[in-house]
């Protein structure tokens, strides 16, 4: 594991099959009243996402940079539960629920201190540099297999 990997990997870590990512919200990600800007859940959730990847030994870059693809969202649903708020530590909990040839489901949640503060259905698709669907690289699918949650 090179230092970059080593470094981004202690902000999240499996636990079972789920991944979990810490962060702080911080003055930029609020709006005047001090309460997190809804757009910027999205931002949480895909660091939350590519941290997942690295941490299950994907490189995400060096299959988009030979050419092989790389992950596009094809549809995504969100729920807002609970405001989060300057200061707050939130943890984006992230799961694999199907995994396919060519993409992946995956559930995450925000949560703070044992609360959902909003969760998402995330389907993203392995496409082309030309943007069209292909099958995942094998060693991509051998490393989420053991992850995906059966019955979730």
């Amino acid at each position: 594991m090179d230092s970059l990997q080593a470094t981004l990997s202690a902000l999240g870590r499996f636990v079972g099959h789920e991944h979990h990512f810490v962060l702080r919200v911080y003055f930029e990600d609020t709006d005047l009243t001090g309460v997190v800007y809804h757009a910027n859940y999205l931002r949480f959730m895909e660091r939350a996402r590519s941290d997942m990847l690295l941490a299950a030994g994907i490189d995400q870059r060096a299959a988009f940079e030979a050419g092989e693809g790389a992950y596009a969202i094809a549809s995504l649903s969100l729920k807002y539960r609970a405001p989060a708020r300057l200061g707050d530590e939130l943890t984006v909990v992230s799961h694999l629920k199907r995994l396919r040839a060519a993409s992946v489901d995956i559930h995450q949640r925000v949560m703070r201190e044992g609360t959902i503060v909003a969760e998402a259905e995330v389907e993203a698709a392995f496409v082309t540099p030309a943007g069209r669907p292909r099958r995942q690289p094998s060693e991509w699918m051998a490393a989420f297999t053991p992850l995906v949650c059966k019955g979730n």
